[in-house]
């Protein structure tokens, strides 16, 4: 018997097919590949709008999350300096006593012209470094008489001056950063 070299090398029908080679897939019916090939632009489009529409409320979202963080930066320094300031006024309240009692003794006078000049020092000093920290003076006496801002302590009745006018201060008043910290004690003239 003799083999032909050409036919030991053509493949048969019970050999497996190459891995290479494709395999073919059976033709489908020519209505329904038509039919899928509409249908996947459809598909994409509407895979599309749905991404679009989900990207847009991620935007909206991410925008809200940013007012609401800004916001919440914006109270939180604002209650911040409210508690520095509230802190503040505190501070200079417990120290205007010390003032008051620096003020009677140097209308009180006494001791020597040294002891005198050595309180009046610690008096300036004392009112400038309270000055920047935003306490202020105020002047009351030859001033109208004004409730938000004096509070009255004794009247004397006069006809030499203007009804409703400051005679004279007991206690002098301070605002504290434009805001009334602590009213005038006055006495006001009424006229008879």
């Amino acid at each position: 018997m003799r083999i032909d070299m050409h036919e030991k090398h053509r493949p048969t029908e019970s050999s497996a097919p190459h891995l290479d080679t494709p395999a073919l897939e059976p033709a489908a019916p020519d209505g329904a590949a038509g039919s899928d090939q509409a249908a996947l632009p459809a598909n994409l489009t509407a895979e599309r709008d749905q991404l679009a529409q989900e990207r847009a409320n991620l935007q909206d979202q991410l925008l809200r999350l940013r007012a609401e963080f800004e916001n919440f930066r914006k109270r939180a320094q604002r209650e911040r300096s409210e508690f520095a300031e509230f802190a503040a006024v505190e501070a200079v309240l417990a120290i205007l006593p010390v003032l008051d009692d620096f003020e009677r003794a140097l209308k009180a006078g006494g001791g020597g012209q040294e002891f005198r000049k050595g309180i009046e020092l610690v008096y300036q000093r004392l009112l400038e470094t309270l000055k920047k920290m935003g306490l202020e003076p105020m002047e009351s006496e030859g001033r109208k008489f004004d409730p938000a801002l004096h509070h009255a302590v004794e009247t004397e009745r006069t006809d030499r001056i203007e009804d409703h006018t400051i005679v004279e201060e007991h206690q002098r008043g301070y605002t504290f950063k434009g805001k009334l910290l602590r009213p005038a004690m006055v006495k006001v003239a009424v006229h008879p």
